[in-house]
């Protein structure tokens, strides 16, 4: 029995430990009970967290926990550095960016050689014309997140917008707070700090918000995202040549749901984990299908990164400052960036490049055809066919996204104009019927009004623990009953 506890809470990289797993929820458990009791106790308390968000981390990665703590050390020190020496020498800059620069070097080159050596080394060796080989490097999980979480603090504090922490303990504790240390979202320095030196506070209805955002979170990711991937989206990507144009239009159209199910629930829950601890996260989803424009779309999608990269990218490389042509310029590169950084593959280049070119193409039309200030809102017709425009855009792009190699998005899109066969569509339909009867319940749950969460919620809070309890184990059995027997990670997990 020993053994087997040991074997359990031991690295396995076939078993990460998800929120949605039952060895996740069980240590959550006796977590909380540690956590309260060291409720008047800070320091204990951020340490104790911290260890555990350690080895959370372990338990995805295993000895590559080592990355964060260098990530950690470096950085704070940096931003030590960078602000001793703003305050003896304010109008002196050529040390600060320096050290800056070297701030992004540990972090982006450990995240390059990590994720990228394979990818441009494969590029030089075939430009040379060389058999290459790729090396056997391990990606650890969610480096991308928490290097850029660490980034943005360095560069917040060199900017003067930040105040580095005095203590390296605090520091750990913000970068490796494990809700959201493997997939996000991007927590800025500036809303998690200050949360660390108020007393542990939790409202009941930040405690009935925690609970329902995890219902909804484990509902979206194990019963929707799970069932429509195994069931069909998978089947078709894996072999688009095997089915008709409707079919491969279908699973295009699952697959666009499937991502969001899954994302927007792994965000849903890291933020009402963060709630049942007492900090607040910024929303990262909010009903991205039914944007009007693809500028609208990134103000709904993936919020942490996609106002990360407008802050430390574009606004860096000029943003609107430097002309309407930059501008443009500026955005694609932005777009470029933003696609390689989810992957090491010209499939997720040519997917940030389209979306950057639809962003500059709107950001043109709105300005010089339709001559629309940024305030101005389409209703009626045009909204409705700007929704439905965006969406085909998006789950365009989301081909190119998903298949890892372009004969396959070009395989998709050759049949869906050249071997359509509609009239098999009612079959399709029937065959899959409670794939997209979850497909097209999580589409008409982007239109549910704002109010009707927050009544949701309201409700939750009018019970007390008990009823908490039984709504969990509710959600749980359901999830127990329809979730595979193999563990389906969150697709983010490999960004």
């Amino acid at each position: 029995m020993f053994d087997r506890i040991l074997n359990l809470l031991a690295y396995n990289p076939e078993e990460p430990l998800l929120f949605s797993s039952g060895l996740f929820l069980f240590l959550f458990l006796g977590f909380s009970f540690v956590y309260m009791m060291l409720n008047k106790r800070r320091a204990l308390r951020i340490l104790f967290v911290t260890a555990f968000s350690y080895y959370f981390y372990y338990k995805s990665s295993g000895t590559y926990f080592f990355l964060l703590a260098i990530v950690t050390v470096s950085d704070y020190l940096i931003a030590r550095h960078i602000w001793n020496y703003r305050q003896k020498h304010p109008q002196k800059v050529f040390v600060p960016r320096l050290l800056v620069c070297l701030s992004l070097l540990i972090d982006l080159g450990m995240l390059g050689y990590f994720k990228y050596a394979n990818f441009f080394v494969g590029m030089f060796e075939q430009m040379i014309g060389n058999n290459f080989q790729p090396w056997d490097i391990f990606l650890p999980v969610g480096i991308s997140f928490f290097t850029f979480q660490s980034l943005s603090y360095t560069i917040d504090v060199f900017r003067g917008t930040l105040r580095p922490l005095d203590r390296i303990l605090d520091y750990a504790f913000y970068v490796s707070f494990f809700p959201q240390l493997v997939a996000g979202p991007i927590v800025r320095a500036r809303d998690f700090v200050p949360q660390i030196n108020h007393p542990l506070t939790i409202t009941r209805e930040m405690f009935s918000r925690g609970v329902y955002l995890i219902i909804i979170g484990l509902f979206k990711k194990s019963v929707i995202s799970d069932y429509i991937s195994l069931n069909f989206v998978d089947r078709i990507f894996d072999n688009p040549a095997l089915y008709t144009g409707v079919e491969n239009l279908l699973g295009i159209y699952g697959y666009a749901m499937q991502i969001y199910c899954d994302f927007s629930g792994y965000s849903d829950m890291a933020i009402g984990i963060a709630l049942l601890l007492g900090f607040h996260f910024p929303i990262n989803f909010n009903a991205p299908y039914i944007s009007v424009s693809v500028t609208e779309f990134w103000r709904r999608w993936h919020i942490s990164l996609s106002s990360w990269i407008r802050d430390y990218i574009y606004i860096s490389l000029g943003g609107n400052r430097k002309g309407r042509v930059r501008t443009y310029v500026n955005l694609i590169i932005t777009m470029l960036l933003g696609g390689l950084w989810h992957g090491a593959s010209l499939n997720f280049v040519a997917w940030g490049g389209l979306h950057g070119i639809a962003l500059a193409a709107h950001k043109y039309a709105r300005a010089n055809v339709f001559h629309h200030d940024k305030k101005y809102v389409s209703h009626g017709v045009r909204r409705f066919f700007g929704c439905l425009f965006t969406f085909h855009f998006v789950c365009l792009a989301w081909i190119f996204f998903r298949n890892t190699d372009f004969s396959a998005s070009m395989m998709m899109l050759n049949s869906i104009f050249t071997n359509f066969h509609p009239e098999l569509l009612w079959q399709v339909l029937e065959s899959y019927k409670y794939v997209f009867l979850l497909v097209a319940f999580g589409y008409v749950t982007h239109f549910i009004p704002d109010g009707w969460q927050n009544l949701a919620v309201k409700l939750i809070s009018r019970g007390n623990v008990v009823v908490d309890a039984l709504l969990l184990s509710v959600v749980i059995y359901i999830v127990i009953q329809v979730k595979s027997s193999t563990i389906q990670p969150f697709i983010y997990f490999q960004f």
